[in-house]
């Protein structure tokens, strides 16, 4: 990535609360990221329920077409030497220490999967600020915190690219309507018409391999089924400013990377009570 490249991408971030740096990524590395994909889907499936060690989370689904499916694997960075040199990339590197300054933390490390055919892929209409919690942990959010995904397919209308609401990071918290789990829930436009705003302003993010894609925390955003022949695949990282958040693994100290070390508080609330391997639910 070049100056000029990163800056115009960040001109478009804070224009619309989305925006794309298209190729950040070779075939080579994009290949790297695959096969450390389909290590974690083989591993879920031969666990077969969802499973967690620490920070560590395997969320394994019953789908109505395909049967099991992992669907999202959290922090999968502790055991993975190529994932965990991927979360701090000098392309991310680059992008998060522009944004947020020398001292960065990490709270999202996840890959997520919408297979082909899969009847229950969908994400509704949310914001990631939903998701910071407990949210006196968390301040400034809309200048202190970035999301970042790395597409391993191509993200079309079809395969269930990211379906976003520009210029929605100016809004603050929105009242979307969201009945149960964002994860399990529909992309209705219902939701956002009872926030009072327009479904024909949703844009689809549309990504071929390798492009870098990073948005708000504030940035209304949902995802479809995948109707395609081909896999989409996303690596998300999410990074916020160390001085307005109290939990999370370092990512960059001074703009040098930081490596894992035993888990550090993230979101699993238990962690220290019962950090040993469990099936969740168990």
């Amino acid at each position: 990535m070049i100056a000029d490249e990163i800056e115009a991408a960040l001109a478009a971030y804070r224009e619309s609360g989305f925006a794309v740096l298209r190729g950040a990524f070779a075939a080579d590395e994009v290949a790297e990221l695959a096969a450390a994909f389909d290590r974690h889907w083989a591993r879920g499936l031969a666990l077969g329920a969802s499973y967690r060690h620490g920070n560590l989370h395997y969320r394994i689904a019953e789908d109505p077409a395909l049967g099991k499916v992992v669907r999202m694997v959290q922090w999968p960075s502790y055991g993975d030497p190529v994932l965990a040199r991927y979360r701090t990339h000098e392309r991310l590197r680059a992008l998060a220490l522009r944004l947020l300054g020398l001292d960065v933390k990490q709270i999202i490390n996840q890959l997520h999967w919408k297979p082909p055919g899969a009847a229950a892929a969908e994400f509704a209409f949310h914001q990631d600020v939903r998701f910071r919690r407990p949210r006196e942990a968390y301040r400034r959010l809309a200048d202190s915190y970035v999301q970042t995904g790395i597409a391993i397919d191509r993200h079309s209308a079809r395969s269930g690219a990211m379906r976003v609401y520009p210029g929605s990071h100016r809004l603050g918290e929105v009242e979307l309507s969201v009945a149960g789990r964002v994860m399990d829930g529909a992309m209705a436009g219902e939701s956002l018409r009872h926030a009072g705003l327009d479904p024909a302003r949703v844009v689809d993010l549309e990504l071929e391999p390798g492009d870098l894609a990073f948005w708000s925390a504030f940035t209304i955003h949902g995802s479809g089924r995948n109707a395609s022949g081909h896999e989409r695949r996303f690596y998300l990282n999410g990074y916020v400013r160390a001085a307005d958040c109290d939990r999370g693994e370092w990512a960059f100290r001074g703009g040098e990377a930081c490596a894992l070390g035993a888990p550090a508080l993230v979101h699993y609330e238990a962690l220290y009570e019962r950090p040993e391997p469990h099936f969740v639910g168990s």
